[in-house]
């Protein structure tokens, strides 16, 4: 069956593949903080999950992400384009709309690296979530897929070249641990883990050993701090600020060679939190110095 419906796509693929490169953002806030981003390992980088802005459109979320000096985002569909743009970001977007959208992207030279978090019901939208995703370069879809859609998104990853990213949310998501996603990534080598620390944390999970049992199976990280430990509603907090042994997470990524992004997602503060998000990055930028 697995074999069918690799076919299957391999064939919707030489007729719809068209690969294009994302972009980047405008400028119609009133934030202009700018920070220094480029701190990164051998292999990870920074970017920003535009969850964190989703008060904001998803221009006005841009200028942000640009006034930050971050460079790759993780965005999420339902987001409001915004500016001269119509409709929503996701699979309904328009031919024409998607390439105001790579302009945009463009013009500021920021990357979609991800998006997510997706849970499509249909065998339909997820093709189209990898067509999506597939047009505009992303490496990795994050997602919280039922366990009977495993085989077709594995396939589909593997025809796409994009990986499929579980995330954790708290109890009681059925990905609350790294054993349910490890059980989904069992024969399925094209899933593996969005690794968001803060969940695991309010989970009563340590971060750094789901990320030893989780080794080989992280694609991406979501990069949070909580202000309490083994509490499902803990606050978020800056970065550094929680309980949330960073240097600990950041080691053992390195171990890894972990190759994937960090997106911050920074759930509090919601109107004014871009100095929040440039007061992670420099945090981040300091803790990479501090690597062994």
């Amino acid at each position: 069956m697995k074999r069918i419906v690799f076919a299957s796509i391999c064939c919707i693929m030489a007729a719809c593949l068209t690969q294009c490169n994302s972009g980047q953002p405008a400028n119609n806030t009133t934030d202009t903080t700018a920070a220094d981003t480029l701190g990164s390992t051998a292999n990870f980088k920074i970017g920003i999950q535009m969850w964190t802005f989703n008060k904001f459109t998803f221009t006005q979320a841009l200028d942000k992400v640009d006034s930050a000096g971050i460079k790759n985002i993780e965005a999420f569909w339902g987001q409001t384009l915004g500016g001269d743009m119509k409709g929503e970001f996701g699979i309904g977007m328009s031919p024409d709309t998607r390439n105001q959208l790579k302009q945009l992207l463009q013009s500021k030279g920021i990357s979609i690296t991800a998006m997510g978090v997706i849970a499509p019901d249909n065998n339909a939208d997820w093709l189209k979530a990898f067509e999506l995703a597939k047009e505009f370069g992303l490496s990795y879809i994050t997602a919280e897929p039922t366990k009977a859609q495993w085989d077709y998104i594995d396939s589909l990853a593997g025809a796409f070249s994009i990986k499929v990213a579980i995330h954790d949310h708290p109890i009681p998501s059925h990905y609350w641990s790294p054993d349910s996603v490890l059980e989904a990534s069992n024969g399925h080598p094209n899933i593996g883990s969005c690794a968001d620390i803060g969940h695991w944390a309010r989970n009563g999970l340590d971060p750094v050993e789901c990320l030893k049992k989780l080794e080989g199976h992280v694609y991406g990280v979501h990069f949070k701090d909580v202000v309490t430990f083994n509490k499902v509603d803990a606050a978020d907090t800056v970065v550094g600020k929680g309980v949330i042994n960073i240097a600990a997470v950041l080691q053992e990524l390195k171990r890894q060679q972990f190759s994937g992004m960090l997106s911050i997602e920074h759930e509090s503060n919601w109107d004014h939190n871009l100095p929040d998000v440039i007061e992670i990055i420099q945090f981040y930028n300091d803790q990479l110095g501090k690597l062994k």
